[in-house]
């Protein structure tokens, strides 16, 4: 399409009308068509390096690589799990069967999973193209929106992140039930009514996210349908949609069941947070500094959606509260944009497009905090539809009150930097996608755009201890407890190192404060915990104090019930304390949670001893369904054994 095409149709509209204009093409609907393509086309071409891209050590092995169910692929034990999981601290059946298709269909290759969500993407692309242009009747208006939307690289860890499937699906019957709901508006029937519920259900079982979306319909009641009230017109040629006019008091009953549907979603997804221990407690993140934070952090992705640099999969939540200059200044921007608002309340679209952006961000801003982050990329995915809506309808607006002399200038003037902006950020989003190509480009960059990230520290560190790079891994370790000195992740694993050389009591101080803090942060915090106590019981049963040993060995199982290694740590001392059918019982415990050459053969001795020859030579013998070849594992047991012995106090 032609600069010159693309701003003429821009034509000036404050409210609620549309108005018609020349074309390069003479069928609308081919000009429909062409837009289509060329938004996939942008897609699959700024997103084409994502097929290169692996999963990543930030969730896609819980979500995928690691996660039965979802490597059966699409089964029935599968759609049951979906439905009755909350996984993950989130109840999203549908993103669960989402990722079972993939695994049905291309197994573990990442190529796939990545193909689908960048292809997802695209039609939500196209839908927001679709759902504009048919609202408001203005064709290129609403693909230049859909191209920001498409374009923009703050939607990348939406797309290139495969845990992040959720927010793409989600976004996609978000824009199907919008859609119909203007087709419901036109003609108000309890059938179409239901179509915008089911889509609405399916979106809020994708992810949550889209739980403002009966307060958003009100927004768009109030434009571009113009359900409520009169408009003022600005252009003497626009014709009004043909939509009936609603009270006020109708339209808010009408949402009263879309209404009953996010609550329930918000309570069921509150619930999984908090067994999922997503659900931060007000003694780690204050009210204020949560309030503040929120403040700030509007204001910082209003800075992203005009200057997107720095983008990183995490920002941290601040542990202190900020200067009262930058809230005071936070505050202050988001006053003036909106008195500036709604003192230009006669061009609909900056009051629409302003509260789509503050109030679909809401359920994420943070005041109900879940995670350590203070803001995030995908967070941006809905909101800035809003932001879009304001820059390409005002811009147009102007441009044709400018040049109503000269419209083929003003065309000009309007197109050639709309063209120039959207290629600078397709160039964007292709740098972006390759900073997930894996987790050291991932998280290195992290580390080089954001401050005092432990997080990102701890990640690295992770996937670098995993990958037999001990020595760059504690560095990170280290560099994460420089930040945060209570940071439960390095210190575990700063304790792992340590006990592996044999320093205890540097490493029972690290293990120590796992112990004592992992507590503050659920499910996570638990299981961390539980790993914490068992390594200072076995750190103490080394080194001779087997009463604290017990002590950390029964927390461990109180944390996680039926930990095999902490049975066999009270199996150890019970059996040096003569206590054997203590140990067999705790041996016995262990093999059936965990069944081990090792722990066939310690309940072997522990029944010789007991004098139950008969059992103790069937444990000898599962210990070698196990192990075909036991001469290394009697060394093993005796070795575990002597252990107690060298202890006069076992």
């Amino acid at each position: 399409m032609s600069s010159s095409s693309l701003a003429t149709s821009m034509k000036s509209v404050g409210g609620c009308e549309a108005t018609s204009s020349s074309k390069p093409f003479k069928s609308p609907a081919l000009q429909i068509l062409i837009g289509c393509l060329l938004l996939v086309a942008a897609v699959l071409a700024c997103y084409n390096p994502v097929t290169h891209n692996g999963f990543l050590n930030y969730d896609d092995d819980r979500y995928i690589t690691d996660n039965p169910h979802v490597r059966a692929g699409l089964t029935w034990p599968t759609v049951q799990w979906a439905f009755n999981t909350y996984e993950q601290g989130n109840w999203h059946p549908v993103t669960w069967l989402s990722h079972a298709l993939d695994c049905r269909l291309f197994g573990l290759n990442p190529a796939g999973h990545h193909y689908v969500s960048a292809l997802l993407h695209a039609i939500n692309a196209v839908l927001l193209f679709l759902l504009l242009q048919r609202a408001t009747g203005f064709r290129w208006r609403s693909l230049m929106v859909a191209a920001l939307f498409a374009l923009h690289p703050i939607n990348v860890e939406s797309v290139a992140w495969a845990s992040e499937r959720k927010n793409v699906l989600s976004m996609m019957f978000f824009l199907l039930a919008l859609y119909a709901y203007g087709w419901y508006a036109r003609t108000p029937r309890v059938g179409r009514y239901a179509a915008v519920m089911g889509l609405f259900v399916l979106a809020l079982l994708s992810k949550p996210q889209v739980v403002a979306f009966p307060l958003l319909l009100l927004l768009w009641d109030y434009w571009p349908l113009c359900r409520i009230g009169v408009p003022t017109p600005i252009s003497s040629t626009a014709q009004p949609l043909d939509v009936p006019k609603m009270r006020m008091g109708w339209l808010i009953v009408e949402k009263v069941p879309l209404l009953l549907l996010a609550t329930a979603s918000m309570v069921v997804t509150i619930n999984a947070q908090r067994a999922g221990g997503g659900v931060k407690a007000l003694s780690v993140y204050s009210p204020l500094l949560r309030f503040e934070t929120a403040v700030i952090s509007y204001v910082r992705y209003l800075g992203k959606a005009f200057w997107p640099s720095k983008l990183a999969v995490l920002y941290p939540h601040p542990t202190q509260l900020y200067p009262v200059w930058k809230v005071a200044a936070a505050a202050i921007i988001l006053i003036v944009i909106a008195v500036l608002v709604l003192r230009a309340r006669d061009r609909r679209y900056l009051l629409v497009g302003w509260f789509w952006f503050l109030g679909s961000l809401v359920p994420m801003i943070g005041l109900v905090q879940v995670g350590f982050q203070a803001m995030a990329d995908r967070y941006a995915y809905l909101p800035f539809i809003g932001l879009f809506l304001i820059v390409v309808w005002l811009v147009a607006d102007l441009g044709a009150d400018l040049g109503k002399e000269d419209r083929q200038i003003s065309a000009r003037w309007i197109a050639i930097p709309a063209i120039c902006w959207l290629a600078m950020l397709g160039i964007l989003t292709y740098r972006q996608v390759g900073y997930w190509h894996d987790a050291p480009s991932l998280w290195t960059h992290s580390l080089a755009v954001t401050q005092d990230n432990y997080i990102a520290q701890d990640t690295l560190g992770d996937f670098l201890l995993n990958h037999g790079q001990t020595q760059e891994a504690v560095a990170h370790f280290r560099a994460a407890l420089a930040i945060r000195a209570d940071d439960l992740s390095a210190n575990l694993n700063l304790g792992n190192y340590e006990n592996s050389r044999g320093n205890f009591s540097a490493a029972i101080g690290h293990y120590g404060q796992v112990a004592r803090k992992a507590e503050q942060i659920g499910l996570r915090g638990k299981n961390l915990q539980a790993s914490a106590c068992l390594k200072l019981g076995s750190i103490y049963r080394r080194t001779g104090d087997p009463t604290r040993a017990a002590e950390y060995f029964e927390t461990t199982l109180q944390l996680v019930p039926g930990q095999p290694q902490a049975m066999i740590g009270l199996g150890l001392i019970a059996e040096r304390n003569g206590n054997f059918d203590v140990a067999v019982r705790n041996y016995s415990q262990a093999m059936a949670v965990e069944p081990t050459d090792l722990g066939f053969l310690l309940l072997a001795r522990a029944l010789q001893q007991e004098g139950r020859t008969d059992e103790a030579r069937e444990a000898y013998e599962l210990a070698g369904r196990f192990s075909p070849t036991l001469a290394e594992t009697p060394k093993d047991a005796k070795a575990l054994l002597s252990e107690v012995n060298r202890s006069s106090q076992f």
